[in-house]
């Protein structure tokens, strides 16, 4: 009998230790991070982690990671479902040199949410620069649907952000601001299509003894992109379409070089937009498809594309 007792009580403490320990390996919901975190905690309100990656590691796919207060939480991949939100009312910052800010990479039914991050790629303005300069603030190369949210990103040597898909997926950039970037966004998908959204949005290059440089929005091969409600400014090109691309531009304000930049064989589509800029509203040899409600400004020419007024006003 007291044999049995024994295995009994030994039995109890190996279960009571096991049920102890499994939490440690669980992922959560929802975790933190700290500018004094540590990614050697759980990630929890009360012992948050140090970094994007840190935390990741320890979220279920489809969860999501906030921010505690300031922090530069730095460079991450992403390679399932996850909402990352910077919004704990401080600067919640990637600063990266010489790779992206963050890497989408997910699967092709993931959704990915990016909101209130600021991306820094320390390019610097005219000659000088901090460091060897970031690629790309926010890289996507895969995933059902993204959406970048009321971000700050400047300062990167080939995009703010660089859609650059794998198969056909959904790209959405709302209330973001994007300046000094090589280019503010760029859009090509090898297969599928690349479909883009950017409303409410603002992309600034810079000006260089009265000079604009850098581009805007490029809508590249196999890609659809629409803009609505954006600002762009002191860029060689606010927006354009290359070959293989579609491109939509509405009710969106330019003071650019050039507002719409177009290649032969290509079609762009334009409509209830100002442009103050000292060159053409539109350049290239493509299409311009209006219903001829396009508003020129200051020095504003009409420029070299075909203009098609074929779209009507119901």
């Amino acid at each position: 009998m007291r044999k049995i007792a024994f295995a009994l009580a030994i039995l109890g403490t190996t279960l009571v230790s096991a049920l102890y320990t499994a939490p440690a390996h669980a992922q959560a919901t929802r975790t933190w991070v700290s500018g004094v975190g540590d990614d050697a905690n759980p990630c929890s309100r009360t012992a948050p982690c140090k970094t994007w990656a840190g935390a990741i590691a320890k979220t279920v796919a489809g969860g999501e990671i906030d921010n505690l207060d300031a922090g530069g939480f730095g460079a991450l991949t992403i390679t399932k479902s996850i909402t990352l939100d910077g919004g704990g009312g401080a600067v919640a910052s990637t600063l990266v040199s010489g790779t992206n800010g963050i890497t989408v990479a997910a699967g092709s039914n993931d959704v990915v949410i990016i909101k209130n991050v600021r991306f820094q790629g320390l390019l610097g303005n005219g000659t000088g620069t901090a460091g060897t300069p970031g690629l790309s603030g926010i890289s996507i190369s895969s995933a059902a649907q993204v959406v970048i949210e009321n971000c700050e990103i400047y300062g990167f040597s080939t995009a703010g952000i660089n859609v650059s898909l794998s198969a056909t997926g959904l790209v959405q950039v709302l209330r973001t601001q994007m300046f000094n970037n090589a280019v503010g966004l760029t859009a090509t998908a090898s297969s599928g299509l690349a479909l883009v959204e950017m409303y409410g949005s603002t992309v600034v290059g810079t000006n260089s003894g009265g000079s604009s440089t850098q581009g805007g929005v490029t809508a590249g091969s196999n890609s659809n992109v629409s803009v609505g409600y954006s600002n762009f400014q002191d860029l060689t090109f606010g927006t354009q379409v290359q070959n293989g691309g579609l491109l939509e531009v509405d009710n969106s304000l330019f003071f650019t070089g050039t507002a719409v930049q177009t290649n032969t064989g290509t079609t762009a589509y334009a409509n209830n937009n100002s442009y103050y800029g000292n060159g053409p509203l539109c350049n290239g040899g493509g299409t311009l498809k209006t219903a001829g409600n396009n508003k020129l400004g200051g020095n504003a020419t009409a420029g070299t594309c075909t203009v098609s007024a074929t779209m009507t006003q119901q």
